[in-house]
C-alpha cells in the first residue's frame, strides 16, 4: 500500500500508558468508507519505538493489575459491558462506516462481542482452582490460575467490533496487560472501545493501542516481554503469525480462513434452508469466515432447493450498509472486490454453471459492490471449490449419498464450521460425529457458537491448541500453578 504523507483527513491516535496521543511515524494509510471511497482516517505505521513503549506501558501495569482481586477486575468489566450496551448503536453505526455490513448485521456482531464481556464478568470463578486433601500423608495439593503477563491481540477488519472483544476484555479480566493493533482496515470501532474500557475505570497502562501493518505485528511477535498473542485472520498469515510468535516463546491461538460446507438432504426444509444458507453465504457480504461458501446437495435436494434458492438471492439488495433495507453492503476494498471477480471468471473457465451471476445485478456505482453470485455443477477440483473467496460467491456440488457429501466436506483442508439441513436425526448425527469441523451447525446456517463456547476451528482454519471464547479462553489467558504443601503438627 502507498504511503500517504499528507491529507486533511484525521490520524488514527495511540494508547500508550493511559495516554492518546499521535505518531510520529511517517508512513500513514487511508482508511476507507467501502461504500463510498470516501477516506475516513489515517492510519500510522506505528514506530518500533512507540510498539516497544506500548508494552513497556503494559508491562509497567501489569504487577499492580495482576494484583487486583479477580472480583474488583470483574467490577471494571460490569461497567464496561455497560457502556457498551449504551454505546451500542454509536458502535454499529461506526461498524458500517468503515467495514460496510448493513446496520442489523453491525448491530448483531456488536451485540456477539458484548456476549464474550459479559462471560468475562464471572471471571472470579472462572479462574477458581482445584484442590486435593491427604494426595500423601499431612500433604494437600492446589492448583491456581494465574495471569500471563503482556499479551497481544492483532484482529481482522471484518468484524472491527466483535473480535476485538473477543480478545483483550477477557484478557484483562485473567489480571493480564494488553497491547492491541487494530486492524489496518478498519480501526477506528476498536478505538471506540478502549475509550469506553478507560471510562469504565480500567488503570492506565493496562490497554494499550498501536497502528500499523507487517513491521508492527512482526515488531510485537517478536517483543521479549510479550507472553500471548491472539490473531484472527487468513490461513497463510495465521500459520505465519503462529509459527514465528511460537518460535520466539509466545503462546499463540491464530485462527485463519475458511472453506465451509452446507450439506441439503432430500429430506430437508426447504423454505427453512434457503433461510439459512442465504444468511450463511451472503451475510456480511461473504466477507467472514463462518460463511457457508459451498453448498453440497445430496439426492435429488438439488432440484427442490435450487430454483428457489436462486430466485431469493436474485431478489437481495445490495446498497450502502447504512440504508435499513440492505440486504446486502459492499466488500472491503476495491482490490477485494477484484479478486472476488476473478474467481467467478475461474469458475467460467473451469467449466462450472453460473446459476446466478452478481455480476449482471446493478449495484450502487460508487463503492465496492458486489450481488450474490452462485455456480452449480462445481467439481471438487476446481478453485471456487478448494480456496477461500471471502466474498458473495456460493458454489453448488452434487452428491449422490451423505457418505459421498462427507467425502466431499472432510477433504477440504479447511475445518472451521459445516451444516447438514435435514429433519433426520440419524442422518444429523452420522454428520455431527463424523464431519471433520470443530463447529456443527444442525439446521443452522451459521454455527458460531455464543461466548460461552470455544470458537473452535479445525486443521487449517486454527493454529494452537486452546481457541478463542470460552473456558479455552481463560485457559489460553492464565497459567496453571500446582502448590503442593505439608504442615508438620506441633505440641501445643
Amino acid at each position: 500500500m502507498a504511503a500517504i504523507v499528507s491529507t486533511n483527513a484525521p490520524p488514527c491516535r495511540m494508547l500508550l500508558g493511559g495516554v492518546w496521543r499521535e505518531s510520529q511515524a511517517t508512513q500513514f494509510s487511508e482508511i476507507t468508507n467501502p461504500a463510498t471511497g470516501e477516506i475516513l482516517a489515517r492510519l500510522p505505521h506505528s514506530t518500533r519505538e512507540e510498539v516497544n513503549a506500548a508494552v513497556e506501558a503494559a508491562a509497567g501495569a501489569f504487577r499492580a493489575w495482576s494484583a487486583t482481586p479477580p472480583v474488583e477486575r470483574a467490577r471494571v468489566l460490569f461497567r464496561y459491558k455497560m457502556l457498551l450496551e449504551e454505546h451500542l448503536e454509536e458502535l454499529a453505526r461506526q461498524v458500517t462506516q468503515e467495514n460496510g455490513k448493513t446496520l442489523p448485521d453491525a448491530r448483531g456482531s456488536v451485540r456477539r462481542g458484548i456476549e464474550v464481556v459479559e462471560f468475562a464478568c464471572g471471571i472470579p470463578t472462572l479462574m477458581m482452582g482445584r484442590t486435593a486433601e491427604n494426595v500423601g500423608r499431612d500433604v494437600d495439593s492446589s492448583t491456581v490460575r494465574q495471569p500471563l503477563g503482556v499479551c497481544v491481540g492483532i484482529p481482522p477488519f471484518n468484524f472491527p467490533a466483535m473480535i476485538p472483544l473477543w480478545m483483550f476484555p477477557l484478557a484483562i479480566a485473567c489480571g493480564n496487560t494488553f497491547v492491541f493493533k487494530p486492524s489496518d482496515k478498519a480501526p477506528l470501532t476498536a478505538m471506540i472501545q478502549a475509550r469506553l474500557f478507560q471510562e469504565a475505570g480500567l488503570p492506565a497502562g493496562v490497554l494499550n493501542v498501536v497502528h500499523g501493518l507487517k513491521e508492527t505485528v512482526d515488531a510485537l511477535l517478536t517483543h521479549r516481554k510479550v507472553k500471548a498473542v491472539s490473531f484472527v485472520g487468513s490461513s497463510a498469515v495465521a500459520q505465519y503469525v503462529y509459527a514465528t510468535a511460537a518460535a520466539h516463546g509466545k503462546r499463540v491461538q491464530a485462527m485463519g480462513g475458511a472453506k465451509n460446507h452446507m450439506v441439503v438432504m432430500p429430506d430437508a426444509d426447504m423454505s427453512a434452508a434457503v433461510k439459512g444458507i442465504l444468511s450463511s453465504s451472503f451475510g456480511s457480504a461473504g466477507q467472514r469466515c463462518m460463511a457457508g461458501s459451498v453448498l453440497v446437495t445430496v439426492g435429488d435436494a438439488a432440484e427442490k432447493l435450487l430454483p428457489l434458492l436462486v430466485e431469493e438471492a436474485g431478489k437481495l439488495r445490495v446498497a450502502p450498509g447504512t440504508e435499513e433495507s440492505a440486504d446486502l453492503g459492499p466488500v472491503i476494498t476495491r482490490q477485494a472486490r477484484e479478486r472476488i471477480l476473478s474467481y467467478i471468471e475461474k469458475g467460467e473457465k473451469e467449466g462450472a454453471r453460473l446459476a446466478l451471476d452478481g455480476r449482471r445485478k446493478a449495484t450502487p456505482k460508487e463503492g465496492n459492490f458486489l450481488a450474490p453470485t452462485i455456480f452449480d455443477n462445481v467439481r471438487p477440483e476446481m478453485s471456487i471449490a478448494r480456496e477461500e473467496i471471502f466474498g458473495p460467491v456460493l458454489a453448488v456440488m452434487r452428491a449422490g449419498s451423505l457418505d459421498e457429501a462427507l467425502d466431499r466436506v472432510n477433504a477440504s483442508s479447511y475445518g472451521n464450521g459445516a451444516v447438514i439441513f435435514t429433519r433426520d436425526g440419524g442422518w444429523a448425527r452420522e454428520f455431527s460425529t463424523r464431519v471433520q469441523a470443530g463447529m456443527v451447525g444442525v439446521n443452522v446456517g451459521v454455527p458460531a457458537p455464543t461466548g460461552i463456547f470455544p470458537f473452535a476451528g479445525w486443521k487449517g482454519s486454527f493454529f494452537g491448541t486452546l481457541h478463542a471464547n470460552g473456558q479455552d479462553a481463560v485457559e489460553f489467558f492464565t497459567e496453571t500453578k500446582v502448590i503442593t504443601s505439608r504442615w508438620e503438627k506441633r505440641p501445643l
